[in-house]
């Protein structure tokens, strides 16, 4: 549906949503959240909804306008014609492939094929070494998006080389993360039941791939140095592993407490934390771990989280760490390596000089990724694609107001 004028633009977003536990949920409601505040300071302003992909039964809020399921091929071409149909000015897509599906998530390209409306693609994982499955799946949606969105930088090169996305249609928006300041670090700790602690956390949902076991033995020869250190393992374990495997991970981890003898000094805070909980914890840590396995990981919100407090982070060297830790922004480690997080962390506990200037240098670089910037750039996107300006990279132009000036407003 074709408007006589341009008096908003209407932006649907397909992902998971809450009370879906998922890292893509929260993402997309935190965006959209941070548009809404800001979208009334644009000309034209965004009018936000989402289409929310399912996986089980979910009752949402009012923001979601439509549900599709998840494993249903039918409701992929269902969308795509109700989409065409609507007066939605552009969709934008969430994509992991693990969250539609078919093999790879293919049921995808059956929306893809028949929209007949610009979309965004926002990219939360980037394979090095993909299937042949996975490839191809990537290769056509970037060949159909008219922008795809990366959080990290090195991922460009990949899009262009790997996947043949036309390097003109890229655009690198960071991960956003909220920032609220909650208070002193020994305030929160006082708060928190941490008072004389000094605090290693971790925060997310729990599978194999964190690596947590490595954390926990650097934890236990930490401790003979430092008797009042504590780690925290905050939130739940990730509901598609506990259907499948049940909390056979966490156990495992349990277990290994024990064994180790630091029940005193590891601790679990199971269940899935609201931000504020998240970002009082993160404020009143010392140390922030992300000891995972997977060295292609392109994205990690907890990790955004973490650098945007100002914390010392210590991080096993995944792609997405790299980026964000260089020039001296945190502390990167190998890979299955408790030893090197031990000497990592001893090495900082011990040099007060070295820990505040990190804590700087993080800080100041998270402030990049606060959402209210990542917000206005994702306004500034839109506009860039319904109003026209290049819009020829996509094959779609579905406005040319060539003359109209976009206002904005940042601080």
């Amino acid at each position: 549906m074709i408007r006589n004028y341009l008096d908003k633009i209407n932006v649907a977003f397909l992902s998971t949503y809450p009370p879906r536990a998922c890292g893509l949920a929260t993402f997309t409601e935190d965006l959209i959240k941070e548009i809404d505040k800001i979208a009334p300071l644009y000309n034209p302003y965004v009018d936000t909804s989402v289409i929310a992909v399912s996986d089980d039964k979910y009752t949402y809020d009012t923001k979601v306008i439509k549900e599709i399921n998840q494993f249903n091929k039918a409701d992929y071409f269902e969308l795509a014609q109700y989409l065409n149909d609507s007066d939605i000015d552009l969709l934008v897509i969430q994509h992991e492939y693990g969250i539609f599906g078919g093999e790879s998530g293919e049921y995808l390209l059956d929306l893809i094929y028949h929209l007949k409306i610009p979309f965004i693609t926002v990219l939360h994982t980037v394979l090095i070494n993909p299937s042949d499955k996975q490839k191809y799946v990537l290769k056509e949606i970037g060949k159909y998006s008219t922008r795809v969105v990366t959080m990290a930088k090195n991922t460009i090169e990949l899009l262009e080389n790997i996947y043949d996305i036309d390097r003109r249609k890229i655009v690198h928006i960071p991960h956003g993360v909220p920032y609220i300041y909650y208070g002193e670090r020994e305030n929160l700790k006082k708060e928190l039941g941490l008072e004389g602690k000094i605090v290693v956390s971790t925060f997310g949902l729990i599978g194999p791939g964190k690596g947590l076991e490595y954390g926990i033995e650097a934890i236990a020869k930490l401790k003979n140095e430092f008797p009042n250190i504590v780690y925290l393992i905050l939130g739940r374990t990730h509901p598609g592993i506990v259907k499948n495997e049940g909390e056979s991970y966490r156990e495992k981890l349990l277990k290994m407490v024990e064994n180790l003898g630091v029940k005193e000094n590891v601790l679990f805070v199971n269940r899935y934390l609201t931000q504020e909980e998240i970002l009082k914890y993160l404020q009143a840590s010392d140390i922030y771990m992300t000891p995972y396995l997977n060295k292609e990981q392109a994205v990690s919100g907890t990790l955004s989280y973490a650098l945007s407090c100002g914390r010392v982070i210590v991080s096993t060297a995944y792609r997405y760490a790299e980026e964000l830790l260089a020039d001296g922004r945190g502390i990167l480690v190998e890979f299955r390596d408790s030893e090197g997080i031990y000497r990592a962390i001893r090495d900082v506990l011990n040099n007060e000089e070295k820990r505040k200037e990190i804590e700087r240098k993080a800080f100041k670089y998270g402030k990049s990724m606060w959402w209210n910037v990542v917000a206005e750039k994702y306004i500034t996107l839109f506009h860039e694609v319904i109003l026209g300006k290049n819009a020829e990279i996509g094959g779609w132009k579905k406005w040319s107001f060539s003359t109209l000036e976009l206002t904005t407003y940042s601080d």
